[in-house]
C-alpha cells in the first residue's frame, strides 16, 4: 500500500541554531561526573566549544543526518560539590551528587501515541515547566527518564514498506527499498528528539540536570517485543529495530556503537542495561527491550547483569529503575478474560509488556528474587522505580526481616492520563494482591494524600536525600505535591 498523502518536510530541514546542551551523564568515578553535552546543528555550521576552567573542548562529530550533524563533548566536572561550565558565552549551574544531600527526579512517558508533533506546546510541556521550576528553587542532581522518552509510533507512516506496520509487510523487499527505508526511519526518529530537545520548558532542564535514560517500547514502536515474531524479525521490523536504537544511543546516551561509557553492562551494546554508583547509592536499569520477546522479558545478557548485581556488594540504597512495573496488580485475570473476547484480543500485546502477564511468570519471579537478594545484606535497602501505565502509583513487598521493598510508579509527564474509570478498575483488580513469591506478598497503597491507589493524572516523581534517608514525593498536576513519604 502506498502511503495516503506525502510526508511534511522533517522538522530538521527547519532548524537555523544548534539545540543544546543536553547533558548527559556517562558515569561517576574518581570523585568527578563524566558527563557528555549533546547538541545538534545545521550542516556546515560551526559548533563553540564548551569551555571549564579555562580549557575549550571541541565537540567531536557522532552522525550526519540530511540537514543536521550531531555532535558531542565530554568533560569532567566535580561529583560531591556545585560546578559549572560554559558554552556559546552561557554558564549552566550543575548541583553534583553531594552524598547525603541528593536531588533527583524521575519521568516517564514523554508523548502521546498519535499527533505528539502537532500538540500545542504549552499544553503539552506544563509538566515539564513545573519541573524546571521546581530545579530553579532546589536543584536538582539528576534527572531519571524512565522509558518513552518519544513516542516513535508514526515514524512507521509515509513509507510504501512500513506504512501498514505492523498489520501487513511487504514479502520480499529489494535491498534498494530498504535503504531508503533505512533513511525514512532515521529521519522521521530525528524528528522526533528534535521535537522533544526544542521545547524551552525541557531545554532548561537538559543543559543544567544530567540525565540518565532507559529506554522502553514507544522508544521503537508500541509494543516491540510483545509483538509475533513474524512482525519483529522481519526485514521492515528490524530495520525500525536498529535504527531505533541508533537514535536511542544518540539521543538518549549521547555515544555511537564502540564507544559506549563505561556504565554500560555490555560495551557491545548487545543489551543496553547500566550502573551507576556513588557512595551509598547504585542506580540499576535493565534494558527490558533489546532481548525481549513474547516469551522472555530480558536475554541471556541482560539477567546475567542483574544475577550480577544480586551478588555485588551495594551500600546504601539501590534504585532500580525497570521502565514496566515490577509491583502489580493480578493482570493475568484481566489477559484470560480480554482474550476470551474477540474484540479484545488487539489489546494482548499491552498486556504481554506487563510482568504480571502470565506468559512472564517465572520471569517475574525470577526478578523478584533477585531484588530481594540485593535488599539482603544489613545496610543495603532497595526501591523500584517505573513508569509505563499513564498513572501515579506506589506499591509494597514485604522482603522479610522487617525490610519492605518500594515500587514507585510516575507516569507520564506529557502523556495525558487516561479516564478514571480505569484508574478505578485497576484499583479495585489490586484489592486482591498477589503474592508471586510465597510469604512475600504484594500489595498497592495509595500515594499519600489519595484515597485512590491509583491517580489519573499527569506527574513526576522526586527523590530527596537527607541525613541518609530518602523520602520520595509525587507531583501530580492538578492534586498538587503529595507530602514526602520516607522510604
Amino acid at each position: 500500500m502506498k502511503p495516503a498523502t506525502a510526508p511534511s518536510p522533517p522538522l530538521s530541514a527547519h532548524l537555523k541554531q544548534p539545540l543544546g546542551p543536553i547533558l548527559m551523564l556517562d558515569d561517576i568515578r574518581d570523585g568527578k561526573m563524566h558527563l557528555a553535552a549533546l547538541f545538534i546543528a545545521p550542516n556546515g555550521q560551526e559548533l563553540p566549544p564548551v569551555e571549564l576552567d579555562g580549557i575549550s573542548i571541541p565537540a567531536q562529530n557522532l552522525a550526519t543526518y540530511q540537514h543536521v550533524t550531531i555532535w558531542r563533548c565530554r568533560f569532567a566536572r566535580p561529583a560531591t560539590e556545585p560546578s559549572y561550565y560554559r558554552w556559546n558565552g552561557n554558564r549552566f549551574d550543575l548541583a553534583g551528587c553531594r552524598e547525603g544531600a541528593m536531588r533527583i527526579a524521575y519521568v516517564s512517558c514523554n508523548g502521546e501515541e498519535h499527533g505528539d508533533l502537532a500538540r500545542d506546546g504549552d499544553e503539552r510541556n506544563a509538566m515539564w515547566r513545573q519541573l524546571a521550576k521546581t530545579h530553579d528553587q532546589t536543584p536538582l542532581s539528576l534527572l531519571l527518564h524512565g522509558g518513552d522518552q518519544v513516542y516513535a509510533d508514526e515514524v512507521t507512516l509515509g513509507h510504501p514498506l512500513s506504512h501498514d506496520w505492523p498489520d501487513r509487510l511487504p514479502r520480499d523487499p529489494s535491498r534498494g527499498d530498504l535503504a531508503d527505508l533505512r533513511t525514512h526511519f532515521r529521519e522521521r526518529f530525528l524528528d522526533r528528539y528534535i521535537a522533544v530537545y526544542d521545547a524551552p520548558e525541557h531545554a532548561h532542564l537538559a543543559a543544567r540536570v544530567p540525565s540518565l535514560m532507559q529506554w522502553d517500547d514507544h522508544d521503537i514502536c508500541d509494543g516491540w517485543g510483545s509483538l509475533r515474531r513474524s512482525r519483529t524479525y522481519s526485514p521492515v521490523g528490524q530495520m525500525l529495530f536498529d535504527c531505533a536504537r541508533e537514535a536511542a544511543l544518540l539521543f538518549q546516551h549521547g555515544c555511537v556503537d564502540g564507544d559506549l561509557p563505561a556504565r554500560f553492562a555490555d560495551p557491545t551494546g548487545l543489551h543496553l542495561g547500566w550502573t551507576i554508583t556513588a557512595p551509598g547509592l547504585r542506580l540499576l536499569a535493565p534494558d527490558l527491550r533489546s532481548e525481549r520477546s513474547r516469551r522472555e522479558v530480558m536475554g541471556t545478557s541482560g539477567w546475567r547483569m542483574m544475577e550480577g548485581a544480586g551478588h555485588t556488594h551495594a551500600p546504601g540504597r539501590t534504585f532500580v529503575m525497570s521502565s514496566v512495573p515490577v509491583l502489580g496488580p493480578r493482570l493475568s485475570v484481566l489477559e484470560w478474560i480480554m482474550m476470551a473476547i474477540p474484540s479484545m484480543q488487539k489489546y494482548e500485546d499491552d498486556l504481554r509488556d506487563q510482568w504480571q502477564s502470565r506468559a512472564h511468570r517465572d520471569s517475574w519471579q525470577h526478578m523478584l528474587e533477585i531484588l530481594q537478594r540485593i535488599a539482603s545484606p544489613d545496610g543495603q535497602d532497595v526501591t523500584v522505580l517505573s513508569g509505563e501505565i499513564h498513572l501515579a502509583a506506589r506499591g509494597e513487598m514485604a522482603l522479610g526481616a522487617g525490610k519492605v521493598m518500594h515500587q514507585l510508579v510516575a507516569s507520564g509527564i506529557s502523556h495525558r492520563a487516561p479516564p478514571k474509570a480505569w484508574a478505578r478498575f485497576l484499583d479495585m483488580l489490586a484489592r486482591f494482591g498477589d503474592s508471586p513469591l510465597p510469604g512475600h506478598p504484594i500489595q498497592m497503597r495509595p500515594i499519600p494524600g489519595q484515597s485512590h491507589r491509583y491517580v489519573a493524572e499527569r506527574n513526576y516523581l522526586l527523590l530527596r536525600q537527607s541525613e541518609g534517608n530518602w523520602k520520595a514525593q509525587w507531583a501530580l498536576e492538578y492534586s498538587g505535591p503529595s507530602t514526602w513519604m520516607p522510604l
